[in-house]
């Protein structure tokens, strides 16, 4: 029987990114899944074997020489038809390692640059490992198509590279698990001191710069002091903004932000708000955007490479120069005030997100890849 590889930093992406593929896989091959065993606990419902190895995020010279050489150990061991990673730093080890050990097959997606709004030497530096990336992988997949364009332009892919699955998306989005839901969102509501009649303005992921959320901030401040019937929820763990950032900025309005560290079921808040937001600097694709489209919510985005695939402008969303905050705070007052085109957007979402990102065909899609691959 063939014999796959998942390579991943953490859990956490491995169970939301990962998870359906891996069932499916798992119906065909044997499959096995290297992460940091840090959240192992998230992967004890999938088919296929752990293996834990101290993969970090940051960059450790010698740690990370330790992490390639374990790779390489394990790939030449296990002899995997085809390794499967994702995550740039991640990506180059496995990649490397698999090049290394002789597996035939070394697949690595691209879900955004950390270099794309970046100067200088960093810049140069990051690109040059995602080309390594690209130097030692025999595929490379791309969760956009605006993001596959950006990356030839860039000269990290050539001119008809880069494989993009359906209409984009690392792995769709399930309507089974994101979709309207009245009672759930009262629920929700109801833990997080919303009335039904206020309006809800959802941010959901890590609370850092590029994300644009002090440019959330500083919106929300502004529209918060015309508006008394609005709320801003933000779901996602600290990083380089503190919760407490964001409270300063918005001054007397603070007590209209909600906050929730982590969540197991984004579902569950997609449900509540009237409107997401992600003003963000850098987006591989935008997935949260189909998330909350599913669930019949409209988004207020940035124009940037990604997020241009995941929102139909004037259509299923608006979208805005990134850093502009007085066009960002434009788009969601449209939205906050005219609650018939809030409605008529959040249908037309859902019916895109269905018919152009379900979950199922992404599967099937990289499946059928993987066959073909390994053929």
């Amino acid at each position: 029987m063939k014999k796959l590889c998942f390579v991943a930093t953490i859990p956490d992406v491995v169970h939301s990114f990962l998870k359906g593929h891996i069932h499916a896989a798992a119906d065909k091959w044997t499959v096995k899944i290297v992460t940091n065993p840090d959240g192992a606990e998230l992967l004890s419902d999938l088919d296929a074997q752990f293996i834990p190895l101290a993969i970090r995020r940051k960059v450790s010279p010698w740690r990370d020489l330790l992490v390639l050489i374990q790779l390489t150990i394990l790939f030449r061991r296990e002899k995997f038809d085809l390794i499967h990673s994702i995550m740039p730093k991640t990506g180059l080890l496995a990649m490397l390692a698999g090049w290394l050990a002789g597996v035939p097959n070394r697949m690595h997606t691209f879900t955004g640059q950390v270099w794309a709004n970046k100067q200088g030497w960093k810049r140069g530096a990051l690109k040059t490992f995602d080309k390594l990336i690209v130097l030692f992988a025999t595929h490379i997949l791309v969760d956009s198509p605006s993001q596959r364009d950006f990356l030839v332009s860039e000269g990290v892919l050539k001119p008809g590279k880069g494989i993009v699955i359906g209409h984009g998306s690392i792995c769709g989005v399930s309507a089974h698990q994101f979709h309207p839901d009245a009672k759930v969102s009262g629920a929700v509501r109801a833990e997080l001191g919303i009335s039904p009649e206020q309006t809800v303005i959802l941010f959901l992921g890590r609370l850092n710069r590029d994300k644009g959320i002090l440019d959330l901030a500083a919106a929300f401040a502004d529209i918060a002091s015309h508006r008394s019937d609005v709320v801003l929820v933000l779901v996602g763990a600290e990083e380089d903004v503190p919760f407490a950032r964001v409270q300063d900025i918005c001054g007397v309005h603070r007590e209209r932000l909600r906050r929730v560290s982590f969540t197991p079921s984004p579902e569950r808040y997609m449900a509540a708000a009237d409107i997401f937001c992600l003003p963000s600097y850098r987006e591989g694709f935008g997935q949260v955007i189909i998330e909350a489209a599913a669930s019949g919510v409209p988004t207020v985005a940035s124009r940037i490479y990604g997020i241009t695939d995941a929102v139909e402008d004037g259509k299923t969303g608006l979208l805005f120069p990134a850093g502009d905050v007085a066009a960002l705070t434009k788009n969601l007052l449209t939205l906050i005030e005219d609650r018939t085109l809030r409605q008529k957007m959040g249908e037309a979402a859902r019916v895109r997100a269905l018919e152009l990102f379900a979950s199922e065909k992404i599967t099937r899609e990289l499946v059928e890849l993987y066959e073909k691959a390994m053929a």
